[in-house]
């Protein structure tokens, strides 16, 4: 055997192979089995652990011995006392392992047979391996890291050093505290941290850091190789402070340790009212709406001043979930909050206390001011589920809560009404005409006007002659600039209540609506009218001497 051997890669041997992926496979003690169609074969000599097997790019580390067919040694890591690692898949080693190897699992030991058309072909390798050789290798599959192409574009490689915790990983929205070094190919060490905080959308440091986060668990530990378009690009860097300075088109070596993150969750689903978990909660129970809740909380300013804070020298505050007893968007926040929950939900003015300054116990919150809260759910008593009521619970619930928060969830209780008598019928027709009015209000006061639409026409498909429902969806409709439609329901309305005065105003502002159009419609047309006249006169003017024709350009303001 040659003390100086270096295992070979297969480059140098013109062959084609199979590069499909071969199937898992089980094989007993002793038992010798042909992987694929190329003539490579496995005997297992030792189990191996659980059932993972490594992948194309992972680095694999093994132990393995050598021979011919005859029994002549010609290489082994065991006698060097050194195990061997190599990359699975990208051609560092010969075809017969990059095949055999990701059938393995940690801790197993196979002999391999190895025909020459996946080992060292007609050439062989002088002087150890003869040309047409058959070889068998006795391999031990130590280990292995995983290696991730995380944006599958070849731009960040993750290998995963140190598994993580559980198996949330980190959102955009979330705030990740990390450490991390960075250093280029030769070593030189570029940027450090024993410890940051950032928003993962915002990233921090190089693009790679918010990509490769968004892909770990906490307490994992990795390293990443960044191509340039990953890290700084073709302009590189210059040094600042006490960090190095980034050549144009380096590739980055990033030690990363995700420590831990705080979740944070988009309650309304507009960034408007934002969570942050400071503590997580226990068991998976969340209050339902009509909930009664005991929390301790303080609210802020942006500027830290307190204008608020209940249940922390006193007995907890305590307040129903969708009964408008808090502002809307911390009512929405402890409504996904679990009993021991600590969070700071951020809440900005359509959730909060809107364009009014607004007097509460400890300061003045001036207008459109967003507000921060500091909660922790002590304890809450759910209310009972439509489910579990009888019928006239059902219409109860309902007419509680018909002038609350909108009446948007009193419906709920009633809107399925095939098993209510017809007196009940009637009654739950009362309540769906109240909620869904109150409600249409509510999204007319929130600019939401396709929605004040839609609950006005349901009123009406319920009474047709209901004036409200006319006039607010008048209201949504003007809004719209579906003018048409609003005259004919104010129209109607008037029909059917000649002297109601709110209509008839809002028939003032609909024709004052149909002048502006016109108006704009007037001055639009005729702008263009006047281009196009200028334009025939150019062409009169100019008609003898036969010079093209002007193209009509209209103002922009038009």
């Amino acid at each position: 055997m040659d003390d100086n051997f270096e295992f070979p890669t297969s480059s140098n041997v013109n062959m084609e192979v199979d590069d499909e992926p071969v199937s898992p496979f089980e094989l007993k003690l002793g038992e010798e089995k042909e992987i694929g169609k190329n003539g490579l074969k496995k005997k297992l000599l030792k189990e191996g652990q659980d059932w993972d097997t490594p992948s194309t790019g992972d680095e694999v580390e093994v132990h393995y011995t050598g021979t011919l067919l005859d029994g002549t040694q010609f290489d082994s890591s065991r006698d060097r006392g050194t195990p061997f690692k190599f990359k699975l898949g990208q051609g560092q080693v010969i075809k017969g392992w990059d095949e055999g190897i990701k059938t393995m699992k940690k801790g197993e030991q196979a002999i391999f047979t190895i025909p020459p058309e996946l080992a060292y072909g007609e050439s062989g390798s002088p002087p150890t391996i003869p040309p047409n050789a058959t070889l068998q290798f006795d391999v031990e599959l130590l280990s292995w890291s995983s290696v991730n192409d995380i944006c599958k574009d070849g731009g960040i490689f993750k290998k995963i050093l140190n598994g993580g915790e559980k198996w949330e990983n980190p959102k955009d929205l979330d705030e990740v505290f990390v450490k991390y070094e960075a250093r280029l190919e030769d070593g030189t060490l570029i940027s450090k941290s024993e410890g940051v905080e950032f928003t993962v959308g915002d990233g921090y440091f190089c693009p790679a850091l918010a990509k490769a986060v968004k892909t770990m668990k906490k307490g994992e530990k990795v390293l990443l190789t960044v191509k340039p378009q990953y890290a700084f690009g073709e302009t590189g860097r210059p040094a600042s402070h006490d960090e190095g300075a980034v050549p144009p088109n380096a590739t980055l070596q990033i030690a990363l340790e995700l420590v831990s993150w705080k979740a944070v969750s988009d309650i309304t689903k507009d960034k408007k009212v934002l969570k942050k978990i400071l503590k997580e909660g226990e068991g998976y129970e969340r209050p339902n709406d009509g909930a009664v809740v005991q929390v301790k909380l303080i609210g802020k300013l942006h500027d830290g001043t307190i204008f608020t804070k209940k249940g922390h020298d006193e007995e907890p505050f305590e307040f129903k979930i969708d009964e408008e007893q808090v502002i809307d968007g911390l009512d929405r926040a402890v409504k996904t909050m679990k009993k021991g929950e600590v969070a700071v939900v951020t809440i900005q003015p359509e959730y909060a206390f809107g364009p009014s300054e607004t007097q509460q116990e400890l300061a003045i919150v001036p207008a459109n001011s967003t507000v921060y809260y500091e909660v922790e759910l002590l304890s809450f008593e759910k209310e009972k589920e439509s489910w579990d009521m009888n019928t006239q619970e059902k219409i109860e619930a309902a007419g509680k809560k018909k002038g609350t928060h909108c009446s948007r969830l009193a419906v709920r209780f009633i809107e399925y009404d095939s098993s209510f008598s017809d007196e009940e019928k009637q009654q739950t027709k009362v309540l769906k005409i109240t909620c869904n009015l109150n409600n249409a209000a509510c999204k007319l006061k929130l600019k939401d006007y396709k929605q004040a639409e839609k609950l006005c026409t349901k009123v009406l498909e319920l009474d047709g002659m209901n004036v409200k429902a006319l006039y607010r969806r008048a209201q949504a409709y003007i809004q719209l600039v579906d003018l048409d439609l609003a005259e004919r329901d104010i129209k109607k309305a008037l029909e059917i209540d000649p002297d109601n005065r709110d209509v008839k105003l809002e028939y003032k502002i609909l024709k004052e609506k149909v002048r502006e159009y016109n108006k704009k419609d007037a001055q639009f047309y005729g702008s263009i009218f006047a281009k196009m006249n200028k334009v025939e006169k150019a062409r009169s003017a100019n008609g003898a001497g036969q010079q093209e024709p002007v193209p009509m350009t209209i103002d922009s303001k038009a």
